[in-house]
C-alpha cells in the first residue's frame, strides 16, 4: 500500500463518499458510488462497501494505488499554500 497523505477534515467524522471526493480520489460522489459498491475502496485495509461509513481521524482510505488519511484540520497536508 502506498504511503497515505493527510487530508484534514473540519468535523469529528466524515462519510466515506464525501471523503473520497475531498481527498481527490474521485471526481464526484456519483463516481464514488460504483467504486465503493464494487469493493474497490478499502478503509484501514478492509474492503468497505458502505458509502455512508463514518470515518474518523486516523482512518486510512485507499483506492487503486492511492491512500489518504483522515487528519485533524490543523494537520499539515504537505501542499503549498
Amino acid at each position: 500500500m502506498p504511503e497515505p497523505y493527510d487530508v484534514p477534515i473540519r468535523d469529528e467524522s466524515i462519510r466515506l463518499g464525501q471523503f473520497l471526493k475531498l481527498a481527490n480520489l474521485v471526481e464526484s460522489g456519483s463516481e464514488a458510488k460504483p467504486l465503493i459498491a464494487a469493493g474497490m475502496v478499502r478503509v484501514n485495509d478492509q474492503v468497505e462497501t458502505r458509502r455512508g461509513r463514518q470515518l474518523v481521524k486516523g482512518d486510512v482510505v485507499s483506492l487503486a494505488a492511492q491512500a489518504a488519511r483522515v487528519a485533524d484540520e490543523g494537520a499539515d497536508d504537505g501542499l503549498p499554500w
